[in-house]
Parts: C-alpha cells; structure tokens; sequence
C-alpha cells in the first residue's frame, strides 16, 4: 500500500524477507503461480502466490528510485525473480502478475505517467513485465489493490460494496463494487483525499484548499502535533521525538497519546472526525455496506479511528443512512496490496476465479 509506514530492514538480504519454514513450495510443474507486487516510494515487495492464494515466497528491497528508470524496472524484475526462484517457481508455472503502484496510471495500457516519491514518468510497466516473465501482467492504484485484498481476503470478505480510506503521507481511498474496482475510463478514481471538507482551509498539495488531506493527513497531523510540542502543549512528544515532522511518525502519535498528551489526541479525533464527513459524503453516492479504514495512522491507533471515524459518519449522513454500514479496521497490513494486486491479475486472466 501507498503509506503504511512500514519499516524498511537496512540489510541488504534481511530474514525477514525469507518464506516461512512452512510455506509450500513448488513441486509439480503444472502447478499455477501469480505473483503480487507492492511498488512503494521507500520499499518494494513481491509475493508468489499458488492457485490458493497461499504465499509460497516473498523478496523485500528498497526502492531507490532516485537511481533512476532503468535501475527501478532491473529492480523490479530481481525481486521477482529472487522471489520466484525461493518459491522454486519457473517463468513457465507463471500465470500473471499484478503491480500496486502510486500515483496517475493509464490502467489499460498500463503505463505509470508520473510516480510521486520516485521521479519516474511514462513508464512502460506493463509491457517491460510481460516481455520480461512472458505473461500477463496489470498495474493498478496501490489503494485500490489494497482495498481489493481486504474485499477478497481481509476485513471485507463478501461485502456489496467496500469503500477503503487509508491516511497516511496522503489520504487514499478505493472502492470494490459487486466484485469489480471502481475506476474512471482510463484511470483510478475514489481520491477521497481530495474532497473538501473545509473550503476556506489550508493549501493541499493538488492546489485546492480545504481538501481532506490538508487537514486530515498523517503529515497535516503531525505538523500540528509539532506546532502543539514546541507550545510546550505536548511534553511527551517533545520529549521522545521533538518538533521534527521526519520523526512524527504514527508510532510517536500514538506513543504520544498513551503518555497523555491531550492536546495530540484532540488533533487526532479531529482530524478523524474530518475523515469521517468525507466518508459520509460518499455513503450518500455508493452506500457502501462496509468502510474500511487502514494504513500507518490505523494500524498505530485502530479504536480512536473505528470509533471517531464511525461516529462523525453517522451523524453527517440522511436518517435512513445511518445504520447502512459498518466501519473496520484493515486487517491484511502490508499484505493487502500484494494479495488484491496477486488476485486482482487473476481475476483480469480467469474472470470467473473470484466467484470460487
């Protein structure tokens, strides 16, 4: 997923990149692999999957995309590769391969236009995949595939509609709708981080004020957590982490909180409850049956969220609305965008695999 503030190992062949002892492993050369592939701005992930939907292997590196391109796509296919051959899979036992990646995307040409945190543009990602492992491949929105993970697998299994939101860096929301992802005509579209919640607010970085993200986002939140530190209104933040929004991350929120800083906790229901009017406007055009909140601020906080979340919701929607669904927490964490990314590409080859 886009930002769920994962720790990045710093060796350059961590364990905890290694399969579990007990995953399977490939024995039968008819047997069927999908790969799932999380392409972040700081870190990168594969995971093989088999017709079960089982991780057989995974392979974490860092991004680095600063080292341009044509190093970031060599990267790409070595870590699929390294996570192949841990699985004992061969190119041939492939079947597909899916990519969460950020920022605007032609879907159907698959073609990553301009990927912020990575300075990539116009990147072939689809075609380099297929001519490179000789099947079929997808890129989709990041959220998107997070949320389809969470619909197939996680805290959404079965639901109508699913409408994920996850704060983070940004704010990024998707939505699955009687099985397919919602999306635009070329491109991604549910940019709930976008809607505006206070008109005369703050400059969001598309451009616009008041959007949710300026207001609501793990770094709109931290930054008026360090406004509050440096006041001396949040002694124990200013004591662990100081006034440096690098290091407000949702760990040191939420640390922040337990040690009783009210001021932070106030910051963090408001800016929940901000979430919450934005969700209320999309209830009212695709009533969705379950929301579902995830990312770092989630992950670190998940009763404040659930709870504010669903609160402010319910008292921004029409009567008839307010019993309509349910709001819960993710329960995939990193694995969401590589399980809906893996499940989503074998949905787009076997369209009939998600009803089995």
């Amino acid at each position: 997923m886009s930002d769920t503030e994962s720790q990045v190992p710093s060796a350059a062949e961590p364990a905890a990149d290694e399969p579990p002892a007990s995953a399977p492993k490939a024995s039968n050369p008819e047997d069927r692999f999908w790969v799932g592939f999380d392409l972040g701005g700081t870190k990168m992930l594969a995971t093989v999957y088999n017709d079960e939907f089982e991780p057989v292997a995974s392979k974490r590196k860092k991004t680095r995309g600063h080292e341009g391109v044509e190093a970031g796509l060599k990267r790409i296919a070595d870590t699929i590769t390294k996570a192949c051959e841990e699985a004992g899979v061969s190119k041939k036992q492939l079947r597909g391969i899916g990519v969460g990646c950020p920022g605007p995307l032609d879907l159907d040409r698959g073609i990553l236009f301009d990927a912020p945190n990575l300075g990539w543009q116009n990147v072939q990602l689809k075609k380099f995949l297929e001519d490179e492992f000789g099947c079929p491949a997808t890129i989709m929105n990041d959220v998107d595939a997070g949320v389809y993970g969470e619909y197939r697998f996680g805290a959404a299994k079965k639901a109508r509609c699913v409408l994920g939101v996850f704060p983070g860096t940004g704010i990024g929301g998707g939505c699955v709708y009687e099985g397919k992802i919602l999306r635009g005509k070329t491109a991604s579209c549910m940019e709930i981080g976008h809607i505006r919640v206070l008109p005369e607010g703050p400059l969001c970085g598309c451009g616009q004020q008041g959007c949710l993200e300026a207001v609501a986002s793990r770094l709109a939140i931290s930054a008026a957590a360090a406004q509050a530190a440096y006041r001396g209104q949040a002694p124990a933040l200013m004591d662990s982490e100081g006034t440096d929004l690098a290091d407000i991350r949702s760990g040191a929120l939420a640390d922040s909180v337990r040690r009783g800083d009210k001021v932070v906790e106030r910051i963090l229901r408001e800016a929940a409850s901000l979430i919450g009017v934005a969700v209320a406007s999309v209830v009212h055009l695709i009533s969705p049956d379950v929301v579902v909140l995830g990312g770092g601020l989630v992950e670190a906080m998940p009763k404040l969220f659930v709870d504010e979340v669903g609160k402010s919701a319910r008292s921004h929607v029409m009567p008839a609305y307010e019993k309509s669904f349910k709001v819960v927490e993710a329960k995939l964490g990193d694995d969401a965008a590589v399980m809906g990314a893996a499940a989503w590409i074998r949905q787009t080859v076997e369209p009939t695999a998600a009803e089995s």
